[in-house]
């Protein structure tokens, strides 16, 4: 391994593999540490079609198309007494822009592309620490995951931790993590062959289906199996989980049978494999980004499993933090500039998914199940996201309004259908307001800064060169 490298990558999924194929395109020396040996297992199977022109970009997508995965049509949901669908068709495209994947081979995919690009990527190598000189992180030291006795040190010029739930630098340097006070949910689930395909909404959709104390995911995969979750509050799973004497199978099983929609899919399938268990994953680190380092993906935050926004969240910030990156590394752009960039771009774009989550898990028409009441921001959350300029970014037309709390109600009554009297949220949300991208062109910019892809990537000033001068 080299003793240096002008950027290092830490962790080897989506948000790494992507951020590091990025920035090796654009001519940088880029190293990539990965604690574990792909292809290893992971959830979060469910593609949006955002992921697309990112992928086109790296230079992937062709590959993510011919390898087989299961064509993503959109989505159906089962929400309380209400049935709909989000066909992606309707958004444009006809041919498929969106993937249901086996992640252990979907992240091995990236990754390979990331080594053909030039990325220097070592498997089995976990980081030990990272090092700083004062605020800024010059360093890492490194051991392999199989003999921890062999370890080894590397500087570098800038780090992207994409190191996942792990999040070495919030965790274990900025103990900048923060858990919300929402979403304290657990998702319990396992795969079934020889499931029956769904007889409703887009073909290959992902099924979303509400029960009385959380919901179910349904994703049909190319291997032949359908993994199929249960999202569930904590102290609903921990009671339930007592009542049955400690059997997370059962605890499934009971809430499955309340399920029909999914039950129907399951009829004379068999289970395959046991059940997998995470809880605490809703949380967000006050620091995005600092000295010569940046979180990307999981590393920064992670929201819920309801819109399927992980692996969209992930190859995002990547983009982001490879085109920050490249303009600081170029020249073009100050670290702290480039740095305010990041985090207030890649913040925002969590907190609008954030305030979506919560008003669509408010729509559930059964306000009496405790599990959707704790699913609603808290007066305090909603403050703390300072919300009004959250909802700014999603929604056109109420600049105007300065209460918090009325635009957290405007905007629920209209995802839940007020204007339209469609109960989908999504649907409202993309036929009744426009929503702001990313800043892709200097009437969005952001401190001064907007992002280009071409001719290179990276970011450019907003402002004229003499305005630039006279303000240097």
């Amino acid at each position: 391994m080299r003793e240096s490298t002008q950027v290092l990558i830490i962790g080897g999924g989506p948000a790494g593999s992507t951020a590091a194929g990025l920035l090796a395109r654009e001519g940088f020396q880029v190293t990539l540490l990965e604690r574990d040996r792909f292809p290893r297992y992971h959830i979060g199977e469910s593609i949006l079609p955002s992921c697309r022109p990112i992928f086109e970009l790296l230079g992937v997508w062709d590959k993510v198309e011919a390898h087989g995965f299961q064509p993503k049509g959109g989505a159906f949901f089962a929400w309380g007494p209400e049935e709909w669908e989000v066909k992606f068709s309707n958004m444009g495209d006809e041919t498929p822009n969106a993937w249901q994947v086996v992640r252990s081979e979907f992240d091995q995919l990236l990754l390979d592309h990331a080594r053909e690009l030039g990325v220097e990527v070592h498997e089995g190598v976990s980081v030990r620490d990272v090092e700083f000189d004062g605020d800024r992180a010059v360093a890492a030291t490194w051991y392999e995951t199989k003999d921890s006795s062999r370890t080894g040190r590397i500087e570098f010029g800038h780090v992207i931790d994409a190191s996942g739930r792990g999040g070495i630098l919030a965790t274990r340097h900025l103990k900048s993590r923060r858990m919300h006070e929402v979403f304290k949910n657990v998702a319990a689930w396992t795969y079934w062959k020889n499931a029956k395909p769904l007889d409703k909404g887009p073909k290959g959709a992902i099924a979303v289906c509400s029960v009385e104390d959380g919901w179910f995911w349904a994703i049909p995969l190319h291997d032949g199996t359908l993994s199929v979750g249960l999202v569930t509050g904590r102290d609903l799973f921990r009671d339930s989980r007592n009542r049955l004497n400690g059997d997370i199978q059962a605890v499934y099983d009971e809430a499955l049978a309340k399920c029909p929609t999914v039950l129907a899919m399951l009829e004379g399938a068999e289970q395959v494999g046991g059940m997998k268990v995470e809880q605490d994953y809703s949380y967000v680190t006050e620091t995005f980004a600092g000295p010569g380092y940046l979180l990307a993906g999981d590393a920064a935050c992670f929201l819920d499993p309801l819109l399927s926004t992980g692996v969209h969240l992930a190859t995002y910030s990547a983009m982001l933090a490879a085109a920050s990156l490249s303009s600081v590394l170029r020249g073009e752009v100050e670290e702290e500039d480039a740095g305010r960039f990041y985090s207030h771009v890649y913040q925002h774009a969590y907190q609008r998914l954030l305030v979506l989550v919560s008003v669509f898990y408010e729509s559930y028409r059964g306000k009496e199940h405790h599990f959707y009441n704790a699913q609603r921001l808290t007066s305090g959350e909603r403050d703390h996201l300072e919300v009004q300029a959250a909802f700014d970014r999603i929604i056109t037309g109420i600049a105007d309004l300065n209460d918090a709390e009325q635009a957290y109600k405007l905007v629920q009554a209209h995802l839940q259908g007020a204007e339209s009297g469609d109960p989908n949220p999504l649907n409202n949300l993309n036929r009744v307001h426009e929503i702001k991208q990313s800043p892709l062109d200097p009437a969005n910019a952001v401190g001064g800064l907007y992002l280009v892809t071409q001719p290179r990537l990276g970011l450019r000033s907003s402002q004229p060169a003499e305005e630039l001068d006279a303000v240097g």
